[in-house]
């Protein structure tokens, strides 16, 4: 089975041509990416009536150097396309292609959760997780984080979730983002936080021993008080496993004003502000992705989103689990499919398959509509 699926949820315009054989073994024939993040980079974030007319831009030329359009509707055996959840605009320019592709060739299309495609991700190019051995590692703890959101999702089966806590606000990928742009690093800011951050010597991982309800101040660590910078942990000892980094993000602020013009503007400064930000973000994720797993039994641990990518969170979490509950498997996407990718949607739209037959979206074109706001429960 051959799928072409097209991703364009927020500000890269992909799509890929995924080949699936019969024992479920797959062959990755094309995955084409249009990055938009030179257009947005002076705005300092994405701008969603921006994002979409890139997009409309660059949709037919990825989709041509994806498969051709010479061949590609006789070959074609399934359309997959991002449903949501994402930025309206953007998520109607790849609608509006896979309904049209849909409709000319008279091939079935299926509308795929964005968060699921993220899901799917660490099934690619992964020795340890193949389509059929993933039962064995069932239930899942998953942890996705990227720019837009934050959430722990107890997987039971593919297409079977629980969300157990999000967050209430900003999205760990924003807090990045947003801090970034306090200390004039531009954007994306993630990549550019954790390189400041890697360039303090004696920043170190601390997790928190216990998660429970607490009154006590916020947990903060030694590096960086020549500049006293003393960072939350928000809601690290709330006892549930909602997230929130928007506090977070106003502490920086506070910190930031706070310092002569000449700090900061220095390189020490703001990498131990990087160093400090993102451990207080990865201390909290860790925490709680760990207490979940525990308190859930689960057999696997699995990260998703583009945030997953930090390497500090990698390490962090290998570790934790390593010294807290070790009989838990890690499961890590490859780097770079930890962004958004056209691959994962392919993958995703697959494993519908499997539980539907593929007939019932002969005729999906017709109602298919985006859900900027969908969920995974």
């Amino acid at each position: 089975m051959k799928i072409l699926a097209i991703e364009t949820s927020c500000d890269d315009t992909c799509c890929a041509l995924l080949d699936v054989n019969q024992q479920s073994d797959f062959k990755i024939l094309s995955n084409i990416m249009s990055s938009q993040i030179k257009v947005h980079a002076k705005f300092g974030g994405v701008v969603p009536s921006l994002a979409a007319r890139e997009h409309v831009k660059n949709i037919l030329p990825c989709l041509e150097e994806c498969c051709g359009f010479a061949s590609m509707g006789k070959d074609v055996d399934l359309i997959a396309v991002t449903m949501g959840p994402g930025l309206a605009p953007a998520l109607l320019v790849g609608l509006t292609a896979a309904k049209t592709l849909s409709y000319i060739w008279q091939k079935p299309l299926i509308g795929v959760n964005h968060l699921e495609g993220h899901i799917a991700a660490n099934f690619i190019n992964n020795s340890q997780l193949t389509i059929n051995n993933s039962q064995k590692l069932l239930p899942v703890m998953c942890l996705i984080v990227s720019g837009g959101h934050t959430l722990l999702v107890l997987i039971k089966k593919f297409g079977d979730y629980q969300i157990l806590g999000e967050t209430r606000d900003d999205a760990a990928g924003e807090a990045f983002d947003k801090i970034a742009r306090i200390l004039g690093l531009g954007y994306p800011g993630g990549p550019a936080v954790a390189a400041g951050a890697a360039q303090i010597t004696n920043y170190k991982f601390q997790i928190s021993n216990k998660l429970q309800k607490s009154n006590n101040k916020p947990k903060t660590t030694s590096m960086g008080e020549p500049f006293k910078i003393k960072l939350p942990r928000p809601m690290l000892g709330s006892g549930d496993y909602d997230f929130s980094f928007s506090g977070l993000k106003t502490a920086v602020l506070y910190n930031f004003k706070i310092q002569p013009e000449k700090v900061k503007k220095s390189k020490n400064y703001i990498q131990t502000m990087c160093g400090k930000a993102q451990q207080a973000i990865v201390d909290v994720l860790v925490a709680k992705t760990v207490k979940a797993a525990q308190e859930f039994k689960v057999k696997s641990v699995m990260m998703a989103g583009g945030v997953a990518a930090n390497q500090s969170l990698r390490q962090s979490m290998a570790t934790a689990l390593h010294e807290k509950y070790p009989q838990a498997r890690l499961i890590l996407p490859e780097l770079r499919f930890c962004t958004d990718n056209a691959l994962m949607i392919a993958l995703a739209a697959f494993f519908k398959t499997r539980q539907h037959d593929l007939a019932m979206f002969k005729n999906s074109w017709r109602d298919l509509k985006i859900a900027p706001n969908a969920r995974l429960d």
